[in-house]
């Protein structure tokens, strides 16, 4: 039986967690659950975070200010709420009572009944008063079935087409064809994003050295800690770009490093390398597979690597598909998250990047490529003998 290595986290996850408590709807509990962490690990790094804070008085807040700024997440909660809930109900106080109604006994896992009846100008009474009327059996089966469906298409950020959609009622020992499901998400004009193409960002005009490509498109090693592979991508906020780099082990798609900063640079990426090893502590001989970036390229970055006794592999010039597995992780960062989402600031950008990662990416988010599993439950299924991180 193999020992579970202590896990170790940078300064910048454990500030993104402090943070997913501090300023998200979520319980102490209950993020410490989602990111595989000890209530009372998560509860130190908030206590630490809040004495840090208030060695410093020019930055704490008065009383009335927590108040004040809790009150302001309220409202920003209940907008965001209204037009979530207007994109999908459009059209429909135009429609008769029953449409009305059956519409909101659809949603009630998405949004609170007396919330849906004040927007779409019913009486609670005349809503329960319908769901009283007798109902067959078979009526009864599938509305609970639509209701399954919409929670986990909700639960999926709205990303999951009727197959991971089947899968996960599947996994949730429901026994239902994927025709049904994809009929019943029709019915509720549920259905996963479509896809935008991505951009580059890196640049490969540079006097650096280029490693070559060792890597040879070979996207499924047996086993994990073998092959990484790393890229950079960018997203837009009302403060300016929000630039990401992410190392992913191709054995199981999973995000094991990450780092973000409204710069691109070296810095960037060494973050998520260092993030990565601390993380995993691979083994001597690890292939690392970037495109030919500047960054990648720099004398910095490959010291780190020949320290470690890493491999460097890097994509042909011009060549996207070399490095597929990341492009398709942040092609569907950007359908499932960025695209969907208007972001005020660069920390609003962080704290919800962080979230997709850690919480539904890593560990909810299931992969056709792996079964319907998520990263961290395909490590755990191939390695029994000890969790993944």
């Amino acid at each position: 039986m193999g020992r579970r290595k202590r896990r170790s986290f940078t300064p910048e996850f454990r500030a993104e967690a402090v943070r997913l408590v501090r300023e998200g709807t979520k319980s102490l509990p209950q993020v410490a659950k989602d990111l595989d962490l000890t209530e009372s690990a998560l509860r130190l790094w908030v206590k630490q975070a809040e004495e840090a804070e208030g060695k410093g008085t020019a930055g704490a807040l008065s009383q009335a200010e927590r108040e004040e700024l809790l009150k302001l997440r309220r409202e920003n909660r209940q907008l965001l709420m209204e037009r979530d809930f207007l994109k999908k109900a459009g059209g429909l106080l135009r429609e008769g009572l029953e449409v009305r109604f059956e519409f909101i006994d659809a949603q009630k896992a998405h949004f609170p009944i007396e919330f849906m009846c004040e927007q779409l100008e019913v009486s609670r009474s005349g809503f329960y008063a319908w769901k009283q009327r007798p109902e067959s059996a078979r009526q009864q089966q599938e509305k609970q079935l639509a209701e399954e469906v919409a929670k986990v298409h909700q639960e999926s950020r709205g990303t999951y087409g009727s197959p991971r959609v089947h899968a996960e009622m599947r996994a949730r020992g429901r026994k239902v064809s994927r025709k049904r499901v994809a009929r019943l998400m029709k019915k509720q004009k549920l259905a996963a994003r479509k896809k935008r193409r991505s951009v580059r960002t890196t640049d490969s005009n540079h006097s650096n050295p280029v490693a070559p490509n060792v890597l040879q498109r070979d996207f499924s090693p047996d086993k994990p800690n073998s092959t990484w592979a790393t890229d950079i991508t960018y997203v837009w906020t009302g403060e300016g770009w929000l630039y990401l780099a992410v190392v992913l082990d191709l054995f199981s798609r999973m995000v094991v490093g990450w780092s973000m900063s409204e710069h691109i640079d070296t810095k960037l990426v060494l973050g998520a390398l260092e993030m990565a090893l601390e993380g995993r502590q691979p083994p001597q001989g690890l292939i690392h597979h970037s495109d030919r970036g500047s960054q990648y390229a720099s004398a910095e970055y490959r010291q780190a690597l020949a320290s470690r006794g890493i491999q460097c592999s890097m994509s042909r010039k011009g060549n996207c598909w070399d490095n597929a597995v990341v492009e398709s992780f942040f092609s569907s960062l950007k359908q499932e998250l960025v695209y969907p989402t208007d972001f005020a600031t660069r920390h609003q950008a962080r704290s919800e990047l962080f979230e997709y990662i850690e919480v539904f990416y890593n560990r909810k988010r299931r992969h056709s490529s792996l079964g319907y599993l998520s990263p961290r439950d395909y490590e755990r299924a191939a390695l029994p003998d000890r969790l993944a991180a």
